[in-house]
């Protein structure tokens, strides 16, 4: 009962409608998550699996759920208890979703995977395939606002009519991340450095091995780095583009363009980004471009008649560990023929600019429906089959295939095309390569097939 009075009090759905919960990953975000889908009463959390068990921040969760078996690693967790496991969810570092999703799949598991879903363009397209495979099993990546007013709202001005031939959107995120201060000359890695003895670090590596540890890998730190993370587009972008993504039917980008890095390297994401995404005409729709503004002093321009950018509750802050207020909310504006809408992340709604316009338009606008259910409550009733979970597989892989192919552009600072037939890279060998990145390292290599 611990956990019930840490988190308040949670109402438990009878033991027999509860859905038998397996975490990868206890720490950080990670133990948002769980938290968020224990609160909803219907899963029981029967397993904990983490490469670092010892560590301060896999503490709380240990402690929340004490009677839960407790494993370093996901593949000896799923040999020991498969049988008696439902559902997973995945909150570890971008690169390492893959292995664990791939396997859980296999073995007849939902799975909740955190954004993006993958860190490389074929480990998205392969689980997708893996779920479409599956369909009878759940899916749900991790950008909650899709299930919040945001995506009701969007959809009913789409489909009213409202939100209707859109040309551009400009997205930004305009907050100190992490690797801000760094020294851009860096010529290789950080130095190895002592391996905490409770952390295993060639697990913590999985498929990548071949990195000596560093602090500056870990604990959120991985974001950072090209071989481990997708720095701020990986990030925020799911939170900022998801809807308009979905329902503007954009699919993938046909050409991907690094219109501006300022502190460019080879190891690490720059200080700031313009990126820009073409994608042709969909059915009646017009071609449209996605900029995307990171990094500080890189604003998008602003329509006259924005006004204030006021700091959204409905945004949660950038887990930097740095408090500095943003000349911009993290958010989009969007562009269609007749309408210019702005619109914030995660939850937060689109207005209408100028104000005079949104008073003009304000007896025109459809009734947003009311959510029927959180992000977490909707995963675990997708594993019962009661509801559709609103970001599938099916919805969020070519979203973070995008960011994907964003993450290339800014690598290798250059103009991508893409064929979208056969999904491939066509101008650049060495970026078609970066689709599917280096060989998988050795024992990693069976995820990868099919």
């Amino acid at each position: 009962m611990l956990s019930n009075s840490v988190l308040g009090k949670v109402n438990l759905a009878k033991p027999n409608e509860r859905v038998n919960l397996a975490c990868v990953g206890l720490g950080n975000r990670a133990a948002d998550i769980i938290k968020e889908l224990y609160k909803t009463g219907l899963c029981n959390i029967v397993a904990l699996c983490d490469v670092d068990l010892g560590a301060k921040h896999t503490q709380e969760i240990l402690g929340m759920f004490p009677d839960a078996p407790k494993f370093k690693d996901f593949r000896v967790m799923f040999d020991k208890m498969g049988n008696q496991i439902d559902a997973v969810s995945v909150g570890t570092p971008d690169f390492s979703h893959f292995a664990i999703t791939m396997l859980a799949l296999d073995l007849g598991k939902h799975v909740y995977v955190e954004k993006p879903m993958a860190r490389t363009f074929l480990e998205v397209e392969l689980m997708a395939n893996k779920a479409r495979k599956n369909p009878k099993l759940a899916t749900q990546m991790g950008n909650q606002g899709h299930s919040e007013a945001n995506y009701f709202q969007f959809k009913a001005w789409k489909e009213a009519g409202i939100i209707k031939d859109v040309t551009r959107i400009d997205a930004h995120m305009n907050m100190p991340r992490r690797w801000h201060g760094w020294d851009v000359n860096m010529k290789g890695f950080p130095a190895a450095e002592m391996i905490p003895e409770t952390l295993d670090w060639d697990l913590w590596q999985m498929q990548t091995i071949g990195h000596n540890y560093n602090k500056d890998f870990v604990n959120g730190q991985w974001r950072c780095w090209y071989d481990f993370g997708m720095g701020a587009l990986g990030d925020w972008g799911a939170h900022i583009l998801d809807t308009a993504h979905e329902f503007l039917d954009l699919g993938l980008p046909t050409e991907v363009s690094a219109v501006k890095l300022d502190g460019y390297n080879s190891y690490f994401f720059p200080m700031s980004s313009t990126l820009k995404f073409h994608f042709p005409k969909r059915k009646k729709m017009p071609a449209l471009d996605i900029n995307w503004y990171d990094g500080l002093d890189n604003l998008p321009p602003i329509p006259e008649g924005y006004g204030v950018s006021g700091l959204d509750p409905n945004i949660p802050a950038p887990s930097t560990g740095k408090l500095e207020p943003a000349k911009l909310n993290p958010g989009k504006i969007i562009y269609s023929k007749d309408l210019i809408f702005k619109g914030g992340s995660h939850a937060s709604t689109l207005q209408i600019i100028p104000e005079a316009k949104a008073k003009e338009m304000e007896s025109r606008l459809p009734e947003v429906p009311k959510s029927p259910s959180n992000h977490f409550a909707n995963f675990l009733k997708g594993c019962k089959g009661e509801e559709k979970t609103r970001s599938a597989f099916e919805i969020a892989g070519p979203l973070s295939q995008v960011f994907c192919l964003g993450v290339i552009a800014q690598r290798l600072n250059s103009k991508l095309i893409l064929n979208t037939q056969t999904k491939e890279i066509v101008n650049d060998k060495f970026a078609n390569a970066l689709l599917a990145g280096p060989p998988p390292a050795r024992g990693w290599e069976q995820y990868y097939k099919m």
